[in-house]
């Protein structure tokens, strides 16, 4: 438990940044699922719908800090692979 009052204002603030960075993270891997999921049905147009929704939000999360940027960009990369292997 926090005795100073600089370490309570800290406890706070990353109470708020880790529902924030939480809430992203989880967004982020629901969008990658959907990718996954419709390149494995076989359906192109739905998958490249949700790539493109993808995109942005994975290089948002890298903007923000939650995710790497060398990890963002290793899932963008495999998920356009995965999205144009598709009609192959």
């Amino acid at each position: 438990m926090a005795n100073h009052k600089s370490a309570e204002k800290r406890q706070r603030q990353n109470k708020i940044r880790n529902a924030r960075n939480t809430h992203i993270r989880s967004t982020m891997r629901t969008y990658v699922k959907k990718v996954r999921m419709a390149a494995a049905e076989g359906d192109a147009e739905t998958a490249k719908t949700m790539l493109d929704k993808a995109v942005p939000f994975i290089d948002k999360a890298a903007t923000k800090g939650v995710i790497h940027k060398a990890t963002a960009s290793r899932k963008i990369s495999r998920l356009t692979k995965l999205v144009n292997d598709i009609g192959q």
